[in-house]
């Protein structure tokens, strides 16, 4: 059995991330991506510019330890990149007793694609473009 995820996307906003009491690093972003949306006969369609129509998906990205650092370093709001995980749910009660689910990617591998907005990731390794 495989739980493999690849996405390629922009960064929708800064990472945030934080420090458990036990030390571990947990950096979370938001990836978004998209695919040209249907009509109801199943075909792509274009608005009144001339663009293909797309539909967007956001994701929870969720990185630890020395990924997580190097993630929330260098990588910034508008940044495209590729990542790869494997798709984790979760479930909880909320305070009102009403079962909620969750989901996100936990990363093994982020590759930034793109230099991010921010000047401050100069130091960042260097990106192929």
């Amino acid at each position: 059995m495989t739980n493999i995820v690849v996405l390629v996307g922009r960064v929708t906003r800064d990472p945030e991330s934080r420090e458990t009491n036990g030390g571990t690093t947990v950096t979370n972003l938001s990836v978004v991506t998209d695919r040209p949306a249907r009509n109801s006969e199943g075909k792509t369609y274009k608005d009144e510019k001339g663009f293909t129509v797309k539909d967007a998906e956001f994701h929870r990205i969720t990185c630890f330890n020395g990924l997580g650092k190097n993630v929330a370093q260098y990588c910034t709001k508008g940044q495209m990149v590729s990542i790869e995980g494997r798709i984790h749910y979760t479930q909880w009660e909320d305070a009102d007793k009403i079962k909620r689910y969750g989901c996100e990617i936990l990363a093994d591998k982020v590759d930034f694609l793109t230099r991010g907005a921010s000047q401050d990731n100069k130091d960042a390794p260097d990106i192929d473009e």
